[in-house]
């Protein structure tokens, strides 16, 4: 199976899933990495590992149907088979929705569907999960569609929210789980523990 990512930022969940491959517990290949960042931790970290990798923003195509045609296109090109949202921040257009449906799946540090939708991301989810009064928090994979971060829920790991919590240290637990669990759901996705929707 090959696997595609996009990912706006460090790239560290990717990294978690390149390094699994490496190790062959996922029997899958890193075919391409896609990045509205020009400078993401994510391109970085596959020009190191000798990844293909493509900077697609609205930077280099101002039109956002034409953007979503550039993903859609360098996802086909290097024959990808599953697409993994690592941090990724921009929706998705219909063409590269419609390409790869029920084949894109996305890392959402939350328990969705509490503490997701436009604006939650990064530091700000675990901000509004303490402002809550939350006990617990964890980490999300889900399939993508059209609307952030609602698309069926494939699996989820729990953290315990502690009193001396801060946004920070909050972030670094649920970090860690979500790097052992979309490695996880990979692993059920590549062994057919878990069905994808057929296309």
């Amino acid at each position: 199976m090959n696997i595609g990512f996009l990912a706006s930022g460090r790239g560290s969940n990717m990294q978690s899933v390149i390094d699994a491959c490496a190790s062959e517990r996922l029997h899958a290949r890193p075919c391409v990495v896609i990045s509205n960042n020009s400078q993401s931790g994510a391109i970085e970290r596959a020009k190191n590992e000798n990844m293909p990798y493509r900077h697609l923003s609205s930077v280099t195509h101002p039109d956002p149907a034409h953007l979503d045609c550039a993903i859609r296109d360098a996802l086909v090109q290097y024959q990808t088979d599953l697409v993994v949202l690592a941090g990724y921040m921009k929706k998705l257009g219909p063409q590269t929705l419609s390409r790869f449906g029920g084949r894109i799946v996305n890392i959402h540090p939350a328990l969705l569907p509490n503490f997701g939708g436009a604006g939650m991301y990064g530091i700000r989810v675990h901000r509004a999960v303490l402002a809550s009064g939350a006990t617990e928090s964890g980490a999300t994979v889900h399939l993508v569609n059209a609307e952030y971060d609602q698309g069926p829920v494939l699996a989820q790991r729990r953290v315990p929210v502690l009193p001396d919590d801060s946004p920070e240290s909050l972030a670094r637990r649920v970090l860690e789980q979500e790097h052992l669990l979309l490695v996880e759901t990979l692993e059920g996705i590549i062994r057919g523990r878990i069905i994808l929707p057929k296309p």
